[in-house]
C-alpha cells in the first residue's frame, strides 16, 4: 500500500501563543481523542511541554477488541510555528503526523495538520485501510476538530 496522506485545515478563534501553549502539552491530547478509542497514558506527562526526542507511550483500542501500545516521538520542532510526531511502536505501518500553526489575525490561528499513514500487513493492510481505517482516521480528526471548537469558543 502507498501511504496516504490527508491534510486537516482549521482556524482557532485564539492567538498563536494561546493556540501553541495549548497544543504543545502533550496532556491535552487526550481531550482530542474520541472516547472510544480508550485512550490512555503510559508516560507521564503533567505540566510537560514537548521538545524533540520526547517520547510518548499511551494505549488506545482502535476498534472494539483490539487493544495496543503505542509510541510516538517529537522529532521536529519550532516553536510556534510547527511540530511534528512520529510512530516508533504501534499500530500503523507508519504515521507521521505534521502540526503547523500560523497567525492570521491577532486572534486567530490557522491550524494545518499534514498526515501521512500506511496501514501495517500488506495486502491485508490495504483491504483494512479500504474497509475500515481510512475511515476511522478521518473520523477521529472530525472529533479533534470538534473537540478544538468547543475547547476554544
Amino acid at each position: 500500500m502507498t501511504p496516504r496522506r490527508l491534510t486537516f485545515n482549521l482556524t482557532i478563534p485564539r492567538s498563536l501563543d494561546e493556540t501553541w501553549d495549548f497544543f504543545s502539552r502533550p496532556e491535552n491530547l487526550q481531550e482530542l481523542t474520541p472516547k472510544d478509542v480508550k485512550f490512555e497514558f503510559l508516560t507521564p506527562l503533567q505540566g510537560v511541554e514537548m521538545y524533540p526526542g520526547i517520547a510518548i507511550q499511551y494505549r488506545v483500542t482502535p476498534f472494539p477488541g483490539f487493544t495496543t501500545d503505542w509510541i510516538t516521538e517529537i522529532t521536529q520542532i519550532r516553536d510556534k510555528e510547527y511540530f511534528v510526531d512520529d510512530q516508533r511502536v504501534g499500530p500503523f505501518a507508519l504515521w507521521h503526523h505534521q502540526h503547523w500553526f500560523k497567525a492570521t489575525g491577532p486572534n486567530e490561528t490557522e491550524m494545518t495538520d499534514i498526515l501521512h499513514y500506511q496501514a501495517p500487513l500488506g495486502f491485508l493492510g490495504t483491504i483494512a485501510d479500504k474497509l475500515f481505517v481510512h475511515r476511522q482516521v478521518q473520523e477521529i480528526f472530525r472529533f479533534r476538530e470538534e473537540a478544538v471548537r468547543a475547547y476554544f469558543q
